[in-house]
C-alpha cells in the first residue's frame, strides 16, 4: 500500500522560506511522477510542481516558477518542495501526490495516491 506523509508546514512571514517534505513508502516509485498540489480556503485544489521520479524532469505552475524548487532523494524515497520568497497568497494546505504512468502531471485527477496534507500560512 502506498503511503505519502507530508511534513514541514507552518507559519512563516512573507518573503521567508520553507521546505516541505513528502516521505513515500509502499512500493518502488521509479515509474511514478510525484506532485505537489495546494488548496486554499474556498478555492479548488491547484497544481504547484511535479517531478518525474526516474530522470528528474520537473514541472511548475506559473505561480511557482522562480520561487519553488521540487526535488527528490532516491535513497530516502522523499520528495521536497523548497519554497522561497513566500507570499500571503501561498497560504494553503499542501498535498503530496503520486501518479503512475504517462499523462498530464499538472492535473490532480491523474494522481492515485495522496498524503494527508500539511498547512502553510504566510503572514503579511
Amino acid at each position: 500500500q502506498v503511503q505519502l506523509v507530508e511534513s514541514g508546514g507552518g507559519l512563516v512571514q512573507a518573503g521567508g522560506s520553507l521546505r516541505l517534505s513528502c516521505a513515500a513508502s509502499g512500493r518502488t516509485f521509479s515509474s511514478y511522477a510525484m506532485g505537489w498540489f495546494r488548496q486554499a480556503p474556498g478555492k479548488e485544489r491547484e497544481f504547484v510542481a511535479a517531478i518525474i521520479w526516474s530522470g528528474g524532469s520537473t514541472y511548475y505552475a506559473d505561480s511557482a516558477k522562480g520561487r519553488f524548487t521540487i526535488s527528490r532523494d532516491n535513497a530516502k524515497n522523499t520528495v521536497y518542495l523548497q519554497m522561497n520568497s513566500l507570499k500571503p497568497e501561498d497560504t494553503a494546505v499542501y498535498y503530496c501526490a503520486a501518479k503512475r504512468g504517462s499523462g498530464a502531471v499538472n492535473s490532480w485527477a491523474g494522481y492515485a495516491y495522496w498524503g494527508q496534507g500539511t498547512r502553510l500560512t504566510v503572514s503579511s
